[in-house]
């Protein structure tokens, strides 16, 4: 039965309707105390797709309503369901306590919304990711004869865009492999079976989204600079792309935007060009099964963590076309191959730093925990003792990745200070602050330095994995 508001509902039902009617096309999970539940249609739906019970809550309009529900600490599993089913998610909290509604009147329910849409391309949480490759957003703006496509991972920051016409708007899909592709309203029709074939979720979007003046105010106020010229010029196709983009990242996340990276312009033919065709049969990334075992990458992959794991990933699906960075790169791997004892201590720091990138984004969309703030910190140790424990004449990308690591150990002595050594992976679970003390807390020798206050608030530049584009 469709849901539609009408005489003689609860006030309950009647808040849960006027939400529903504000997001028709998603699965509405509707807090109830330690349980997510839906009514009408999306229990019927719901209940089909997750193999839940599902039962009934009182009548509407004479009819029984149909409600199923999932308990709140466990919805990450049955979000990722559903999304793989093609469903989307519109999460609706409470947004204040039963005693705060309490204060309004004895009979006024709790305040309730939407705080997320979750969506295939705006995954964060680690349950719901692959840690070792990306999870892509992209979007596809054509602007006269000119066509641009722009993509983003929220997870990580990473941000790019690229001239693309329609002809060649297939293989870099292929290339990328977004698991959702943002398109104007208008035109979405001619994209519904590229998006079939290549198993990218089709949304789309409202003219105006894509609309080049717009969209350069959009990423202006989200970079926070008054011109975009330090990051390149850019089409007006170029800039639909991107401010579609930000656009709908601040729907889906209620305007709480990830952190992201100024967009890197990739240039036409920087990269070998494959088509979908050949680069399934050639079976880079993916077997010819659809799984990644028995692939190419599968075979070389002996990276030690999440970063490194999908920036392997993407210079092999994207082998640079540059001489000067194919050098850079095999002179790298030349030096650590001859110099093994380098090698063998690198990958034993390695295999401490944990997905700095993911931990950072969760905590900018406040999903993050006390984990991912040790995250923060354990990464950043690790870092100075690369810098510590490495030789200083390393060739090429190495020496200037080297280089950008320390300077931050004011950063390290504030976590240090705020969070005990292994901290609960929920800040309600408590015992994550260390116990108190009279001595300022430092870190050992040899990077011991002066403790800084908690009250101390700074943005720190952090360095992550995927800030390397070479």
């Amino acid at each position: 039965m469709a849901a539609s508001k009408g005489d003689g509902v609860t006030p309950m039902m009647a808040q849960y309707l006027e939400i529903k009617a504000d997001h028709p096309d998603a699965l509405l999970f509707y807090r109830m105390g330690d349980f997510y539940e839906m009514f009408f249609d999306d229990a019927v739906n719901a209940a089909e797709a997750l193999d839940i019970a599902l039962t009934k809550r009182g009548k509407h309009q004479g009819e029984d309503i149909a409600m199923c529900g999932v308990p709140h600490h466990a919805a990450e599993g049955y979000f990722l369901t559903l999304i793989r089913k093609g469903f989307r998610v519109a999460v609706c909290e409470q947004l204040e306590s039963p005693a705060e509604a309490k204060k309004r009147g004895y009979k006024s329910i709790v305040k309730r919304g939407v705080v997320r849409l979750v969506t295939p391309g705006t995954l964060t949480e680690d349950s719901l990711l692959n840690a070792r490759q990306h999870n892509f957003l992209a979007a596809y703006s054509q602007v006269r004869d000119e066509g641009a496509l722009s993509w983003v991972d929220i997870s990580t920051g990473a941000f790019h865009v690229m001239p693309c016409t329609s002809l060649r708007l297939s293989p870099e899909l292929a290339r990328l492999a977004p698991r959702e592709l943002l398109v104007n309203s208008e035109e979405e029709g001619n994209f519904l079976e590229l998006g079939s074939d290549l198993g990218i979720a089709i949304t789309p979007l409202a003219r105006s989204a894509f609309d080049s003046s717009s969209s350069e105010n959009r990423l202006k106020n989200l970079l926070n600079v008054t011109t975009l010229e330090a990051f390149g010029q850019f089409t007006r196709a170029e800039f639909g792309a991107m401010g579609a983009v930000v656009e709908y990242l601040d729907l889906t996340q209620k305007g709480k935007l990830p952190l992201l990276r100024p967009p890197l312009r990739e240039i036409a033919g920087g990269t070998m060009q494959i088509d979908a065709a050949t680069r399934r049969n050639l079976e880079i990334t993916h077997s010819m099964n659809g799984g990644r075992a028995g692939s190419l990458l599968a075979t070389i992959d002996r990276t030690v963590t999440a970063g490194g794991a999908r920036l392997l990933e993407r210079r092999l699906s994207s082998p640079s076309m540059d001489v000067a960075v194919l050098n850079d790169r095999h002179n790298a791997v030349a030096y650590l191959f001859d110099d093994q004892t380098t090698g063998t201590r690198l990958r034993d720091i390695l295999r401490q730093v944990p997905d700095m990138d993911r931990a950072l984004s969760r905590l900018a969309l406040e999903r993050g925990g006390p984990r991912d703030l040790a995250g923060i910190r354990n990464g950043l140790t690790q870092a100075e003792a690369i810098t510590q424990s490495l030789p200083s004449d390393m060739p090429g990308v190495l020496q200037s990745a080297m280089q950008s690591l320390p300077g931050h150990d004011e950063l390290i002595d504030l976590l240090d200070a705020a969070l005990i050594a292994e901290p609960p992976l929920l800040a309600r679970d408590g015992g994550l602050l260390p116990p108190v003390t009279t001595a300022p807390l430092m870190r050992p020798a040899p990077c011991a330095t002066k403790a800084v206050p908690l009250s101390r608030v700074f943005k720190p530049n952090i360095p992550t994995s995927a800030a390397s584009t070479r």
